[in-house]
Formats: C-alpha cells, sequence, structure tokens
C-alpha cells in the first residue's frame, strides 16, 4: 500500500504513548500541588509498565510467529512498530526523571524530603546502618553466578540489587532480591517527613553481603516481561474449570520473556553486556533512570503530614454528591419508576444504585436480580448485597468475566464468594469478553412482571467510581427491560447472535448499527453531526466512515481520552472532524455516542470503545437514552468538556497535540461538573432548579465548536 492510504491515520501505539506523554506533561504542570504533580508521575511510570507488559510483550510475540504483519494504520511491521516506539519512549524517560528531580527539590521546603544515602546526617546514618542490620539484613538472599549457580530467573517488575564481584583473579556476577515483605521507604526519626527507599539502602550496604569480595560495579535494576495477554484480547482455551485456567495464567505471567531492562546508572559495557546476554535483551530495550522504578508509594505521603501541609501539597478533598434529585428516604425502585434517573461519576455518589441492590435484595416482589461484572473494588459493598439478595430467596445471577485484565485474581476471589452464598455463577463467553455493563432486576408487582435496568459506562468498582468519569442509567423502561432480559438470558445459553432492537450489543449488532448511524448522517450531507466521547478509536472500519461522513460534509466531533487512530484535518478526507482530549485529575472514562441534532438526535451511554476489540472481540452493550432531562443533563456535561480551556488538548493532522486558546473566561470541566453537583446540594428541587454555575455555563456556549 502506499503512504497516502495511511495519511489519515496513525499507529495506535504511538498515539497511545502521545496520551501518557499528556499524563506526564500534568506532573509537570505548576499550577498542580506537588504531591499531585508526583502522583502523575507515579501513574506515568504504571502505564507505562503496563504498556510494555501488553503491548510491546505482543508485538514481540507477533515479530516471531507473523513477521510481515503490517498495522492497517500505518502499515508498519511489528519490528518497525518496536523500533519506534523504543525511540518513542526515551525522551520520555529523560523527562520522566527531570520532572522527578524537579518536584523532589520543591518539596523540600516543605518538609518532604527524598534522600539519597549521601544525604542523610551522621545521626540517620546510624539509624539507617541499624536498621539495616536488624530489619533487612536478616531477611535478604544474596546469590551468585558460577558454575554451581544459575542465573535465577528475575520476576516482573521486582527491585534487585546487581554487582559485579572481584576474588583475586576471579569475577562474578551477585544479585540480591529487594524483598516484596520490606517497606518500600524507610521513614527517618525528626518532625519533617524525610525518608530513604530500601533498594538505596541495600545498594549501600551490598559490601556486607558478600565478605570475601570487593565489589567492582553496583546497580539497581528492574526487568518489565510479556504479560501474555493478547493485544486485541483473544481468547484463552477455556477448559471444564475456567478459575483454575485462570490461576494457571496468572502463574505463568511470572516466567515470560522480558521486554525491558531499567538500571539506576552507567554502566561499563562489560558488565551491561553480562546482562543482555543472560537476559536475552538487546541494548535498546534497556533504559537507564536515577528516579524511582517504581513510584507507587507516593500515593501513601500525604496521610503522614499534617493537615496543614496536606492541604498544601494535595488537591482539596472532594466527596461524590449523593444527587438532589434523588430522595434518600424514599425507594430507588419507586423514584426509577416515576422517572428515569442518572449518576454522573465521581462528581456525584454511586450511592442510589447500591441502594437500590440493597433495597432489592430485601424486597419481598422482587424476583431475581441479574447483573455483569468486570471489575470490582477489593472492598466491595455490591458483592455484600448481591450475596445477601441470594441468601434471602432471589435468584441472582452474576457474569464475572474472570479475564479482566490485572484483576484477575480479585475477580476470582469474589466468584468464590459470591459462589458461597447461592449466586449463579458465568464466567464469560468462549473466544469473548464481556465488557458490559448492565444490571436487570425483575420484581413482581400485582400479578405482573417489571423490570428495573441499570447501564453503565465504567465498572460496579466503588473506588474508581470516586476517581473516573462515567455514567450510569437506571430506568424503568420495559422495552429496554425486556431486551437486557432477552441479553441475560442469551448470556446464559452461550448466544452470541441475539436480536435486539433498542440495546446495541457487541459482538452482534453495535458496529453495523453504529455504522448505519453514521450512514444516516452521511445522507444528511452538511446538516450532519456527530459527536463521540470515548477512550479509545482503533477500529478501521469505523475510522474509514467516519471519514466518508467528513467528506460528505457532516461535521465530526471527537473527545477521545487516549488513542485515537483516526487523524483529523487532512485535506480532502478528515477536514470536517475535529477531535480534543482531556487529561485532569479524573480519569475520562465515560462513553456517550450522539447523532444528529435537536429533536432527532440518537444518544447512546455504552462500556464501548470503538476498538476492534469491543466492537468484535467482546460482549458490549449500548443503551439509548430518551429521557429528555437526561439527555439536557449529558448535553450539560458534553457542553462543559467543548468549553474546557483548561486541561483540554486539541490533536492535529500531524498526531501532535496543542493546548487550546485560553482566552477568558477560563473554565477546566472537571472543576466546572464538581462546583455544579455541589451547588446542587444546595437547592431543594434538584435537577429542576438552574444552578449559577449552570448560567455560566450558558455564556461559553457560544466558544463551543458547532
Amino acid at each position: 500500500m502506499g503512504n497516502k492510504e495511511y495519511s489519515f491515520t496513525q499507529n495506535r501505539e504511538l498515539s497511545w504513548l502521545k496520551f501518557n506523554g499528556r499524563v506526564l506533561n500534568e506532573a509537570a504542570d505548576e499550577s498542580l500541588p506537588l504531591l499531585e504533580r508526583l502522583k502523575f508521575l507515579s501513574i506515568f511510570t504504571s502505564n507505562l509498565d503496563e504498556f510494555f507488559m501488553i503491548r510491546v510483550g505482543s508485538l514481540f510475540d507477533l515479530a516471531q510467529v507473523k513477521a510481515g504483519a503490517t498495522d492497517n494504520k500505518s502499515g508498519m511491521t511489528p519490528e518497525e512498530q518496536l523500533d519506534s516506539i523504543y525511540r518513542a519512549v526515551r525522551p520520555l524517560c529523560v523527562k520522566r526523571d527531570l520532572l522527578f528531580h524537579e518536584i523532589e527539590r520543591q518539596l523540600r521546603p516543605h518538609g518532604v524530603c527524598h534522600l539519597s544515602f549521601e544525604e542523610l546526617e551522621s545521626t540517620e546514618k546510624k539509624y539507617i546502618k541499624q536498621y539495616f542490620q536488624n530489619s533487612v539484613l536478616p531477611v535478604l538472599s544474596p546469590q551468585i553466578v558460577d558454575t554451581h549457580h544459575p542465573f535465577p530467573h528475575l520476576v516482573n517488575k521486582a527491585l534487585y540489587v546487581g554487582a559485579m564481584l572481584k576474588y583475586k583473579t576471579k569475577e562474578v556476577f551477585a544479585l540480591v532480591p529487594v524483598p516484596a515483605a520490606l517497606p518500600p521507604l524507610v521513614y527517618l526519626p525528626g518532625h519533617e517527613l524525610r525518608f530513604i527507599r530500601m533498594e538505596n539502602i541495600i545498594l549501600e550496604y551490598l559490601h556486607c553481603l558478600f565478605d570475601h569480595y570487593t565489589v567492582s560495579e553496583k546497580i539497581i535494576l528492574c526487568i518489565t516481561r510479556n504479560a501474555d495477554i493478547h493485544p486485541d484480547d483473544e481468547a484463552f482455551d477455556i477448559g471444564s474449570d475456567f478459575r483454575k485456567k485462570m490461576k494457571k495464567v496468572l502463574g505463568q505471567r511470572k516466567r515470560l520473556a522480558p521486554v525491558r531492562m531499567e538500571i539506576s546508572h552507567t554502566v561499563s559495557q562489560k558488565f551491561l553486556s553480562y546482562l543482555c546476554e543472560h537476559l536475552s535483551l538487546t541494548e535498546r530495550m534497556v533504559f537507564q533512570t536515577d528516579a524511582p522504578m517504581t513510584l507507587s508509594a507516593v500515593f501513601s505521603l500525604p496521610e503522614k503530614l499534617s493537615d496543614t501541609k496536606r492541604k498544601a501539597l494535595t488537591y482539596a478533598d472532594v466527596t461524590p454528591q449523593y444527587p438532589a434529585r434523588v430522595h434518600k428516604n424514599e425507594s430507588i425502585l419507586r423514584q426509577i419508576q416515576k422517572k428515569d434517573l442518572l449518576l454522573s461519576y465521581p462528581y456525584e455518589s454511586m450511592e442510589p444504585f447500591l441502594q437500590m441492590i440493597k433495597e432489592a435484595a430485601n424486597d419481598p416482589s422482587v424476583i431475581s436480580i441479574k447483573i455483569t461484572i468486570y471489575r470490582l473494588a477489593s472492598k466491595a459493598k455490591l458483592v455484600e448485597y448481591l450475596c445477601a439478595a441470594a441468601e434471602n430467596g432471589k435468584d441472582v445471577t452474576v457474569l464475572i468475566e474472570l479475564r479482566a485484565r490485572f484483576d484477575e485474581q480479585n475477580n476470582i476471589d469474589w466468584s468464590e464468594r459470591l459462589e458461597d452464598a447461592g449466586c449463579t455463577l458465568i464466567y464469560g463467553l468462549e473466544d469473548y469478553k464481556v465488557h458490559s455493563k448492565i444490571c436487570l432486576i425483575t420484581r413482581r408487582e400485582k400479578n405482573e412482571i417489571r423490570y428495573f435496568t441499570q447501564i453503565g459506562t465504567g465498572n460496579y468498582n466503588e473506588k474508581t467510581a470516586a476517581l473516573y468519569t462515567d455514567l450510569s442509567l437506571m430506568t424503568a423502561s420495559q422495552a429496554i427491560g425486556r431486551e437486557a432480559n432477552a441479553f441475560f438470558q442469551n448470556m446464559g445459553i452461550g448466544n452470541l447472535m441475539g436480536k435486539y432492537e433498542r440495546l446495541l450489543v457487541a459482538p452482534v449488532s453495535l458496529k453495523s448499527r453504529i455504522l448505519s448511524l453514521i450512514d444516516e448522517e452521511i445522507a444528511k450531507g452538511d446538516r450532519g453531526r456527530i459527536f463521540l466521547k470515548l477512550n479509545s478509536i482503533t477500529d478501521i472500519d469505523i475510522i474509514e466512515r467516519l471519514k466518508e461522513a467528513s467528506c460528505a460534509g457532516v461535521k465530526i466531533q471527537m473527545l477521545v481520552r487516549g488513542i485515537c487512530c483516526i487523524l483529523p484535518g487532512v485535506p480532502g478526507k478528515t477536514e470536517n472532524i475535529s477531535v480534543f482530549q482531556i487529561v485532569g485529575r479524573f480519569l475520562e472514562h465515560s462513553r456517550i455516542y450522539c447523532f444528529g441534532s435537536g429533536k432527532e438526535e440518537k444518544m447512546y451511554l455504552s462500556s464501548a470503545d470503538f476498538m476492534t476489540r469491543n466492537t468484535e472481540r467482546r460482549v458490549e452493550v449500548a443503551c439509548p437514552v430518551y429521557d429528555e432531562d437526561i439527555r439536557s443533563q449529558i448535553h450539560q456535561i458534553l457542553d462543559a468538556c467543548r468549553a474546557d480551556n483548561v486541561k483540554a488538548r486539541v490533536l492535529c493532522a500531524d498526531g501532535s497535540y496543542i493546548k487550546k486558546a485560553a482566552a477568558p473566561p477560563l473554565l477546566d470541566s472537571q472543576q466546572f461538573l464538581m462546583e455544579q453537583a455541589a451547588a446542587q446540594q444546595t437547592t431543594t428541587s434538584g435537577a429542576e432548579t438552574r444552578s449559577p454555575l449552570a448560567s455560566f455555563l450558558t455564556k461559553l456556549r457560544s466558544r463551543i465548536s458547532k
């Protein structure tokens, strides 16, 4: 294929790296509190770890089995993609290190000091030496590599201290794992928050572990391994006991091939070559970093500060509001029967949904509760209420996905608890992950069956509901309820080809219906309108159809938080498409599809991104939004996002992002929606009352792209 065919698309991996670069840019934002900037560095780091484990690991696999395969958005082979990835990651890592040291320097006047061993005061060195001897040394497991001691397996993302040792004319490699049982940070006595990292303590006292040797070189190192998860979620070979299969997969994950090595500083070429040879690495896979290789411990720092310092160094606490339009002391099911309800996380609390499940668990008229679960918090009220429902004699069916990436063990544990309580468990479907977020309550009322359906854009996870922007629709529409019931019946018998008129269900109808909805807008020409809010768009068929719509004059606006493989503004192809991105305090996670405008607009909430894995290889659900008040609420959220000129970035035709023009008035959409939720608490009539913030938003609408 010629290059022209890729003029309006870009490689998904490189697009994702640009998204993670935006996360890194939040760490560079001097308007943010210092510890929040440090948290963004941690998020960038953990994102990159997962990227190497999954995406880079999968490309290595593909390069071995199908070296000539080409990416349908860029024409690149697996090897060409790997080369581009390693080149693109290196400057990001350099920037990460510089930012870490700059933030750490600015934290010191606040009494938060991340110290090297050399910076310790004499009394602190004595304290650390005693701590090492009493608490660290007894649990270390040093080892050398020689003819009697083979090179050990290095655990994925574990920290090690490695060294080259000499004894007379003999030279050997030595390794000391940093035990996971030890704290990552050791806090020093005193009033200030002074601490040193565990791996630096072990590095300093390494010589104490090898009495007869001289340490010639020593480093901290960390290996990232292929996680053996197919990038498009192609299925595992499912046996009769799926839980046992997943436990085996989790065990295997720890021993797969390395895809990256991080080292703490420069070493001799001889030392580096030795490590690369024994770990089957090339030097392009080696990254030197003088910042910590894991930063998850930064999330525990605020709790160790005084209230005054914590307020100065972190975001102000935010409590998700109980929606003013929902009456706490009235039956949730009764309220839904009167009028559909919408919850907007994290600005509003998940509590009304949990209250609905709890109420259903104890309602004698409720016959059954059915729900799909992809990710849960480690502590989940939802599970308690579902178990209570089963114990109360309700028919509780839980379709739980054991292949939720990196949450498999948590889901295995919860599935056992649910099963013990008497719930009926379904463990997904062969070849397809179940990613939908749908819950159905069936109630008998005066000899009639009534359905109450909840459909969400995000997981039933009580922790992330306070961190991710998601929408949760609760409706008593019997038409939607009947289709939801049909959906669960089909899932129970493994039927992926069910027919649905209102719900869009992948893999059977979601993609084909989306393409039809785009076609409907194409038929309108320059009167056509499409707005999409997604995490990612990679599906080449949808991308091609959006390009056709643009060529037909349809005005298309997309809010795509992460991967965006379609390039906007390319003459003759995507000039009617605009794309922007918001990366802020909360993770933008809701998926909203809007086709048309005014009264003719068709709006859907969904769990599905426009990625091939979602449209073709997962079970997903999109639900139409009929209630005019709820459509208005959703449009207000979208208007706030469109008007954002603080956190929003615009995607350019060359794949780069630029900051929106920040002409007053300034609007951070997430901050605005937080304030709006709080303001509604001061009113008595909830959604019917127009807040001053809503009036403020109206003034901004003149700036929003048509």
